[in-house]
């Protein structure tokens, strides 16, 4: 026990120990140390199943249930939390539950059990955290609405699933089913219609079954009782709360239990950092790398925590979390008139969309007003109306001042709390009668994101509808939350309902407001356009209430003046015939590993236990996009206690130069750097910590060279890589002279951040003997690993060993860019000789790893008068990055897929590879193919402009026939993508639809909805030739068990899962006979990487080959003995000294293309699909909701229907981010400014289609289809798809543009950002609001 006396006042004594437990489990700490997270804490005690996903509570991986017990009120609070900003000091008394204290793969939670068996989980890393926040709803509310479930998840995130079979799992704990709330089925889903997977009844136990089809049983799962959760430890009832001091290795920590202790300590510790939820500390200290020594917790002090309902307004204490103050607000909304509460319907209108769940939960009133932040929700608000802040310190007695929101904040983040005063409580006024008050934000996205701009207007009127007062505030205009105050002032006295009242106010806040172009913060046309926006839905909402506007008006008012509000989803999944002939193949299986990752007991790479003498590495990174080295000091790092050593390119016992094509990398760069990011070394210290900070200490001399950042300012300087490629067939110049019609255009695409849950993270683990080196690795290309690590260090590849698990998430990401860092880490393995491990932040995977490359398309086109192609000239661009890396192949697949799935006759398509000095970009789902049809689908769009005919138009004369070949000469055999076409156009109901389109967006200004019909042709092979072989092995051991491996990675697509199926089906034995431990270069040797959606089709063939030897082999004693059990047959079989193992080899027949004479076969074959989208966009602000989709996709004989399925959902709202919201942008100095969640947005839970309709084709022959049991690759073509969200945009704004006139095309830039939208309709707000660029001026961040 320690003890302070502060300032003569009371004697505080501060135990030491915290005392707290995790499920159920009590734990006592002494002095735990103040920087360590609970993620951390739990994670070091071998509760792995809770994930870092961010480090910055926006994704949700580490999600874990908070209890707490209230001695005033005797309840206990649940709250869902992010761990990896919960301060582990602060857990004190409390209640911690993970993911493994509420069940396990022998006995499951119904929550864990649905998840699983509904096919809600791929690669399983942010499972945890989604399976946490749904058990934390129903432990506070066991009874939740469809809207609840919904809600429920919008502080997290999947990359994998496409949300849909998450939601399924989660609505049948809905007390309401389905039909009752929309109208539909349970599950959106007709009897004749049924997916086929045994789930489809939703399991909603107020909604009956649906039959099933023949085959399929229904499953069984245990009802929910939440009389039989894990119980609050009642020993942490009686716990008795002290005062808390702990000392760590940098920071002091304190935890008051009174607010008089608080202030004494604030007199003791004035430059204190005051820590609460923690929300915004934690980021700072994590990716701002600012360090408080002393921090004063608040969190625990109830005297911050109340409220009372005055007469004349609400009191809160500024400590309460933002959950209890929306609870806090709608019981006011409850209590008083209505006309009272416009204040607080106005913070409940922005509250929902405050952060998430998590942050929520633990977040505080105080620690927004006091932060200060230009951009927060709440300080407009507070600001508009004159709320008032009441600020308290200790002196000699207790000192309170109330100080108005107006005077409070002074500049950016500086208001005018002394460092001895803290915010103790928040009075908001009531409003009067006739005073009404709105509040407003535009995000990049909805859900869990911060504004761009924010607003809070607030108007009061007389009888006679003129202005008594107003006040109108602003974020994200200014460095602080500014109020037009001129605007105020001279609205005074004016009546609301005056002809040209609203042009005046919208010109008179634009006047106040002014930004210039390269305003901090960028889109400054965009940020102006919506404060007028803003005003002018204020304006109509007024009046619309003071009834100053006809029927009509009324009407369109409504229409507008609101958000698009989002209605439950729901969703239908179609499936062609399951398998009749076969008893495990076709089968709708669930993934082999779903119950361990729901439970958090399935492994990633970070997960592996520590391994004795074990050590951490830290990269050392470039700060510059191109200079030249001219030197490495790191004596100060060396010098901090647990640093062991540095390394640089010097230490490098091998070859310093890698690459997986073109060597043209350095491990370490050794005389220049190319790209902010860049290793140029490496810290190795005893733990994460003291290994990060110490790399922050290594000091680098630079000399500063001129770079390129994007692919205009290449094309500019021809920087190039030496690679050209050319497809050419006919001639176009003849042909563009008999051409009716030639356009021209430009189509530019964005890039996109693979962003799966689990970063890069490699284990390096050297041997004793012989200097053999074993590697663990989140990698899609183990025999890539162990090539290059035994490159670098010198040794031969029998020497190294690399071994994978499973991955959690990859999407091309970690098939060349797992490389940097687990080569880096192998040097310094090999001259410790002990383990070194590392796991990326958020921020270093963005900065090292690469994206989707950024493409340019300039492009002449012509035509007949009647919308038939006769020749395309194009030329494509991609932004390669630094390095050559994988984009030549990028670069050509882009090229064979800019027909997407229309025959040109006459084509000359080039492609350059832009060098840049930026991250060297990568392989991405799709791998190049998206952008080349992404510029084909823009051609479409424009050309159909520019000549008055529909796009759909232009498809359906230019789709490809049976039998006709490519542009690279590869005749389409089984096309059935018209028929696809035509059965999503029927089925859609798109005519009419189309129509009804029209109708809407004739009646609503500012509403306006589009509607898109898109085919993909996506084809299948890598384009070199080599990789296109898979190996397998196969063991049958005497028990009958049977042991497979195959050199494919599973990263959540299921690969395994299907290759057991094979394999079971092959040998006719039960699925529980077969499995599969990991992917190790041990067991197959030379396997390509698993990319390309090739991986089931190559491992599958290789798998079966050797069954099939097995088979052959097994054959005379099965014939011999046909009543023998497998295991018997095994015996027998093992007893006559039978080989019982088996390599199985295969290798892609047929094809090869060369690219110098256009001839040979490119792909094996092609998988299609179409897809028609509906969307509507709100013109005023550019945001959009998905109404609807419908999907189809020929995947021939699916190996396992609902895997595939789930492919085609998560691939396509990945394809949806990718054209939508998911921008990578960079400052102009070369850093990146998107590295991480807070400003880099995913789709959430509420971004996918309200109505999503898949559906696979059936029905058909393939009489060339020379596949893996006539199953096709299905990983990566569905993306494109996602591109119909894009062009239903594209035709909502065309709506838009023609309500005012105009009529010319445009050219819409990829993705379709709010910003973009708004500023693509174009109407007198946008124009007026047009920010102009001046000379010497550059964009705040810039597009590469």
């Amino acid at each position: 026990m320690s003890s302070i006396n502060s300032n003569k006042h009371t004697f505080i004594k501060f135990e030491t120990k915290l005392v707290f437990c995790i499920n159920g489990a009590r734990v006592v700490l002494n002095n735990p140390d103040p920087d360590i997270t609970l993620l951390q804490y739990v994670r070091s005690i071998g509760l792995t199943g809770t994930k870092l996903g961010c480090a910055e509570g926006g994704c949700g991986a580490c999600t874990v249930l908070l209890s707490s017990y209230d001695s005033l009120t005797q309840k206990i609070n649940h709250n869902s939390v992010n761990a990896c900003l919960v301060p582990l000091c602060s857990v004190e008394g409390k209640h911690v539950i993970t993911i493994e204290g509420i069940g396990n793969v022998n006995k499951p939670h119904p929550v864990q059990e649905r998840i699983a068996r509904m096919h809600g989980s791929q690669c399983g890393f942010c499972t945890p955290g989604i399976v946490m926040s749904l058990y934390a709803l129903l432990r506070n509310n066991p009874n939740p609405s469809l809207h609840d479930i919904e809600e429920c998840f919008d502080g997290n995130l999947c990359r994998c699933t496409g949300y849909r079979p998450i939601l399924d799992a989660a609505k049948s704990f809905a007390t309401t089913p389905l039909k009752q709330e929309t109208g539909k089925t349970a599950n959106g889903v007709k009897k004749e219609n049924s997916c086929g997977r045994p789930d489809c009844c939703r399991l909603s136990k107020d909604v009956p079954c649906e039959e099933l089809p023949d085959g399929f049983t229904k499953p069984v799962f245990k009802n929910y009782e939440p009389s039989q959760e894990l119980i609050f430890p009642p020993s942490l009832m009686k716990h008795e709360k002290h005062a808390l001091s702990f000392n760590g290795r940098k920071t002091k920590w304190f935890r008051p239990i009174t607010f008089m202790q608080f202030l004494q300590l604030k007199n003791q510790y004035p430059d204190a950092k005051i820590v609460s939820g923690n929300t915004e500390v934690g980021i700072e200290t994590a990716f701002k790398n600012l360090q408080y020594n002393v921090r004063i917790h608040v969190g625990d002090l109830e005297e911050l925590k109340g409220h009372k309902f005055n007469d004349d307004g609400l009191l809160i204490g500024a400590n309460i979390s933002l959950t209890q103050f929306q609870s806090i607000l709608k019981e006011a909304c409850q209590r008083y008139e209505p006309y009272k509460c416009q204040v607080f319907q106005a913070f409940l209108s922005i509250i929902r969309w405050f952060a998430g769940t998590q942050i929520r939960n633990v977040a505080t009133p105080a620690g927004n007003i006091i932060t200060g932040s230009p951009i927060s929700d709440f300080n407009p608000i507070f600001l508009c109306t004159n709320s008032k802040f009441t600020l308290t310190s200790l002196d000699k007695s207790l000192n309170r001042r109330v100080v108005p929101a107006t005077s409070f904040w002074t500049g950016y983040r500086q208001n005018v709390c002394k460092n001895t005063e803290a915010l103790e409580s928040v009075f908001i006024p009531f409003s009067g009668k006739r005073e009404f008050v709105r509040s407003y934000k535009q995000a990049k996205r909805r859900d869990d994101d911060i504004a761009i701009v924010n607003a809070a207007l607030r108007v009061a009127l007389d009888e006679k509808n003129v202005v008594k007062d107003a006040s109108f505030a602003f974020g994200g205009m200014s460095g602080v939350t500014v109020r037009a105050l001129s605007a105020e002032q001279s609205i005074r006295g004016k009546s609301w309902g005056d002809k040209g009242m609203l042009s005046w106010l919208i010109a008179k806040i634009d006047e106040q407001l002014q930004l210039s172009f390269s305003a901090p913060g960028g889109m400054a046309s965009y940020r102006k356009a919506l404060v007028s926006g803003f005003v002018y839905k204020f304006w109509h909402d007024v009046a619309k209430n003071i009834g100053i506007l006809n029927e009509a008006e009324i009407a369109d008012a409504d229409s507008f003046i609101n958000i698009i509000e989002r209605d439950v989803s729901r969703g239908v999944q179609t499936i062609g015939n399951p398998e009749e002939d076969k008893k495990i193949v076709g089968k709708a299986i669930p993934h082999i590993s779903a119950l361990k990752q729901v439970t958090g007991e399935a492994i990633y790479t970070d997960d592996t236990p520590k391994i004795h003498n074990e050590l951490y590495g830290a990269l050392v990174l470039s700060q510059k996009a191109h200079a030249k080295i001219l030197s490495i000091n790191a004596s100060e790092a060396l010098k901090q206690h647990g640093v062991k050593s540095f390394f640089s390119a010097k230490d490098v016992p091998g070859t310093n130069i890698w690459g997986p094509v073109v060597h043209d990398e350095e491990v370490f760069a050794s005389k220049e750097v190319h790209f902010v990011g860049q290793p140029i070394g490496l810290i190795v210290a005893n733990t994460q910590a003291i290994a990060q900070e110490a790399a922050r200490l290594v000091k680098i001399e630079y000399q500063e060279l001129p770079y390129v950042l994007t692919i205009e300012e290449a094309i500019e300087q021809s920087s190039f890589f030496p690679v050209d490629r050319r497809i050419v067939r006919g001639d176009v110049d003849k042909a563009m002279k008999q051409a009716d019609f030639v356009f021209e255009g430009r189509s530019r695409i964005g890039g996109q951040e693979h962003f799966y849950l689990e970063t890069q993270t490699s284990l390096i683990i050297p041997k004793p003997e012989d200097n053999e080196i074993e590697i663990h690795a989140s990698t899609q290309n183990p025999s890539e690993t162990q090539h290059l690590v035994a490159s670098v260090l010198g040794i031969s590849a029998n020497k190294v060993i690399t071994k994978v698990k499973r991955l959690g998430g990859g999407f091309g990401g970690k098939e060349t860019r797992s490389l940097p860092l687990t080569l880096a880490l192998a040097v310094g393995a090999w001259h410790l000789r002990r383990p070194i491990r590392c796991m990326l932040n958020r921020g270093e995977d963005f900065m090292i790893s690469g994206q989707r490359h950024p493409f340019l398309g300039i492009w002449k086109i012509g035509l007949t008068k009647e919308g038939k192609f006769l020749a395309l000239d194009l030329q494509l661009f991609n932004n390669a990055g630094w390095s050559a890396d994988l984009s030549a192949a990028v670069l050509e697949r882009a090229m064979t897929h800019s027909d997407n799935c229309y025959y040109i006759p006459n084509v000359r398509t080039t492609g350059k590879m832009c060098r840049s000095n930026t991250v060297s970009n990568t392989a991405f789902r799709g791998f190049g193919g998206p952008q080349g049809m992404m510029v084909t689908e823009n051609i479409v769009s424009e050309v159909a402009d520019r000549m008055g005919m529909s796009a759909e138009t232009i498809r359906e004369l230019n789709f490809y026939k049976e039998g006709q070949k490519t542009h690279f000469n590869q005749p389409l055999t089984d096309w059935h993508l018209p028929e696809i076409y035509h059965q999503v156009k029927e089925s859609s109901d798109y005519n009419k639809r189309k129509q009804q389109i029209n109708d809407y967006n004739a009646s609503h200004r500012w509403r306006k909805r589009g509607l898109a019909l898109i085919p993909t042709k996506f084809g299948l092979s890598y384009t070199a030739l080599h990789l296109n072989q898979a190996g397998a092995l196969v063991h049958i051991y005497q028990d009958g068990s049977v042991l497979v491996s195959h050199g494919g990675v599973e990263m959540g697509q299921g690969l395994h899962t299907k290759m057991l199926q094979i394999a079971a089906e092959a040998l006719e034995v039960p699925l529980d006979n077969v499995h599969l431990m990991e992917t190790s270069t041990t067991t197959v040797a030379n396997a390509s990487a698993t990319a390309a959606s090739v991986s089931s089709d190559i491992n599958g063939y290789a798998v079966l080959n050797a069954c099939k030897t097995l088979s052959e082999r097994l054959k005379p004693y099965r014939e011999k003995h046909p009543k023998a059990s497998f295991k018997e047959i095994c015996n027998k079989a093992y007893m006559d000294r039978i080989n019982l193992s088996a390599n199985g080899f295969y290798k892609t027949p047929d094809i090869g293309y060369n690219w110098d004479t256009n001839e040979g076969l490119m792909f094996f074959y092609f998988t299609t699909g179409v897809a028609a989208t509906e969307v509507e966009i709100d013109v005023l602000t550019g945001e959009h909701q998905i109404l609807r989709t419908d999907l189809c996709m020929d995947i021939g004989r699916s190996l396992n229907y609902a895997i595939d399925v789930g492919q085609i959902e998560g691939a396509f709202v990945q394809g949806v981010g990718w054209c939508t919201i998911e921008e990578m942008l960079y400052f102009p100095n070369g850093h990146v400014f998107t590295k991480g969640p807070s400003n880099y947005k995913l789709p959430g839970f509420r971004d996918i289609p309200q109505d999503f309709r898949i559906s696979t084709l059936k029905d058909v022959k393939y009489s060339h289809l020379k596949t893996i049991h006539s199953s096709k690759g299905i990983g990566e073509p569905p993306l494109f798809l996602g591109s119909s969200v894009f062009f239903a945009i594209r035709d909502a704004i065309g709506h838009a543009r023609k309500s005012q006139g105009i009529k010319e095309s445009f050219s819409l830039i990829s993705p379709a950002t709010p910003e973009r939208i708004r500023m693509a309709c174009q109407d007198e707000i946008c124009r007026a609001a047009t920010v102009t660029k001046k000379d010497g001026e550059k964009a705040w961040v810039v597009m590469i």
